[in-house]
């Protein structure tokens, strides 16, 4: 499916990823449920940032590619790619992954750990949820290893650079963006277990179904 990677490896260590990353996020939030004030580490994150850019124009920008048009422009994108390219496992995981993350972070996650920044319910961040699912989409759909390891640095940079433009905007703890980016992972990695699976399933009945060609 992927270049340099086996069909079965591939699968085992999305699964992996998902159980993983899953497990930091149940810990992260389980630490901060309830909670209505900054850990240790999210009050001098958020001192930092304040301190050096706060009251500027860069959280803003830093915010940019989490905003809903920068991710659905992203997932487009890839959706076209996986139509012309014939992978269905792309076109499924890049409409149903985000989605699937995003929804069940909203209506689920967040009110289940509780923990508010100001009024606002904010773990897992929701914001983070959006772009690193979309960055976890990028990561499957690319085809070499140099692609995928650049695409997930790519990534780990526009989260580093949304936690701080959020710390700025007071939206988000650093540690809200933490959970945000291994939930999104974990959920995304789950969705592309089951579709690859689906997938490879319904190929495997087709060919079972196809009639022996003839001599």
């Amino acid at each position: 499916m992927t270049g340099g990677t086996s069909g079965a490896a591939f699968p085992r260590s999305l699964t992996v990823t998902a159980v993983s990353s899953g497990v930091l996020a149940l810990v992260l939030g389980i630490a901060v449920a309830g909670e209505r004030r900054p850990t240790a580490v999210d009050a001098a994150f958020e001192s930092a940032v304040d301190e050096s850019v706060g009251g500027t124009w860069l959280p803003h920008v830093l915010v940019g590619p989490t905003e809903p048009w920068a991710v659905l422009a992203v997932l487009v994108a890839v959706v076209a790619v996986g139509v012309v390219r014939r992978r269905a496992d792309v076109v499924a995981l890049a409409v149903v992954g985000p989605a699937f993350a995003v929804s069940l972070n909203t209506w689920v996650l967040k009110p289940a750990f509780g923990r508010y920044y100001d009024d606002h319910l904010a773990y897992p961040s929701g914001h983070t949820v959006s772009l690193v699912a979309a960055v976890t989409v990028v990561a499957f759909a690319v085809r070499s290893i140099r692609a995928r390891v650049l695409t997930i640095t790519s990534g780990g940079l526009l989260t580093a650079g949304a936690a701080v433009g959020m710390a700025g905007l007071d939206y988000h703890y650093v540690s809200d963006v933490a959970g945000g980016a291994a939930t999104a992972v974990s959920l995304v990695s789950g969705v592309a277990v089951v579709t690859t699976a689906v997938l490879r399933r319904r190929m495997r009945s087709a060919a079972t179904l196809r009639p022996a060609p003839t001599r």
